[in-house]
């Protein structure tokens, strides 16, 4: 079976999606099926390319609009999305998230060749792109994005209940959950012989750490938590990504070492005391959640999109009720006052992501839905 994989950012680019469809993608050539991912152009990237891993890579020219949060298909890069689907000869296609214009772009042109196709939704609120004309114009292309996805027949799934509920914005009811999930196994190993964090960030030896990992904008909270975390004795923030709101949390006294590899972060989820983030983005479920619950990491954070799976009571992890840096510091005194708490609860969080959210588990998923769909037909 060969499954196309439209996603509008891929790896080495960092976030949820950009993980989500390369650990599908990996999954589906270790089960002895191709997979080829249809990505935006980097800098530097071929256009084309098999990776170690056996995955086929295809990267279309855009416009990196938003500095690239928000790329643009070109109409070379159309041209050849429109051939890579005629010639893939795909027996399914999974579709990345609802609003950008590869998907809108791909979602016609599999309905074209008669390819079966599902979408997969990570949000839970509109783009931040501003108030006044200009959200007002994000939210009707979202809109209108939806529309011409949903006419051409796909199921919608989301990554968290959250974004299934979301979707009812658009008129769209919900197939089902495909829920973002980890492998704890590879994560043990990637924390295997790590080094001592606080030593190699300049922190003493019994500074308390608190991580924070994700782009540095002003709606993923980075800033309050620094602000809250500077009125702790004996307690650092690291706060790991890249954004204009890097400058400002150095000021803080944040240490801010930039985006960071990704064994990097997961080693220091091992050895942090507690990993916050209070975000105010429309989240569909944030990685780093499932992957701080994975580390035995205990987790303080904002009721985003997925916490009501992952954390469902205050046995599992500490749910802030707002964002204000008071409040944040309040919590965080309190889960650093009482470790072995903060340390049962970040086991019981473990428990419950290791039988409920696995990359292995979510995969079996797709391809029962992927043989199911070939069943019924071309165009379904």
């Amino acid at each position: 079976m060969t499954i196309l994989y439209f996603s509008a950012q891929y790896l080495p680019t960092v976030g949820g999606v950009e993980r989500y469809t390369w650990n599908l993608a990996l999954r589906t050539v270790k089960a002895g099926h191709r997979a080829v991912v249809v990505t935006s152009a980097l800098p530097g990237l071929p256009r084309q390319e098999t990776d170690p891993d056996g995955i086929e890579i295809l990267r279309l020219p855009v416009w990196p609009v938003m500095h690239g949060r928000f790329p643009v298909v070109r109409p070379a890069g159309l041209a050849l999305l429109n051939r890579v689907v005629r010639q893939s000869k795909a027996d399914f296609c999974v579709i990345q998230t609802r609003m950008y214009t590869q998907s809108v772009l791909a979602a016609r042109a599999v309905r074209r060749a008669g390819i079966p196709a599902i979408v997969i939704d990570h949000s839970t609120g509109y783009m931040p792109v501003g108030g006044g004309p200009v959200g007002l114009a994000g939210r009707l292309y979202e809109h209108l994005a939806c529309g011409l996805i949903r006419r051409t027949g796909p199921d919608f799934y989301g990554v968290s209940s959250a974004v299934c509920r979301w979707l009812k914005t658009f008129g769209i009811t919900a197939k089902g959950c495909l829920p973002n999930a980890v492998d704890p196994a590879a994560l043990a190993e990637e924390a295997a012989q790590a080094p001592d964090w606080r030593a190699k960030l300049g922190l003493a030896p019994d500074a308390k750490l608190v991580l924070f990992v994700g782009r540095l904008i002003p709606e993923k909270g980075a800033v309050a938590l620094a602000e809250a975390v500077q009125a702790l004795p004996g307690t650092v923030l690291v706060a790991a990504g890249n954004g204009p709101d890097r400058a400002r949390l150095e000021a803080l006294g944040a240490k801010a070492p930039g985006a960071l590899a990704h064994r990097a972060v997961v080693q220091l989820l091992h050895q942090a005391d507690a990993y916050c983030l209070p975000t105010r983005y429309a989240e569909g479920f944030p990685t780093t959640l499932l992957e701080a619950a994975a580390c035995g990491c205990p987790i303080l954070c904002t009721p985003t999109a997925g916490t009501e799976e992952l954390l469902p009571g205050p046995e599992y992890g500490t749910l802030l009720p707002d964002t204000d840096p008071a409040t944040i510091r309040t919590a965080l005194q309190a889960l650093l006052a009482d470790p072995a708490a903060a340390r049962q609860k970040a086991e019981n969080a473990r428990t419950n992501l290791c039988a409920h959210f696995t990359w292995d588990s979510v995969f079996a998923t797709i391809l029962e839905i992927a043989r199911e769909k070939t069943k019924e037909g071309p165009g379904v």
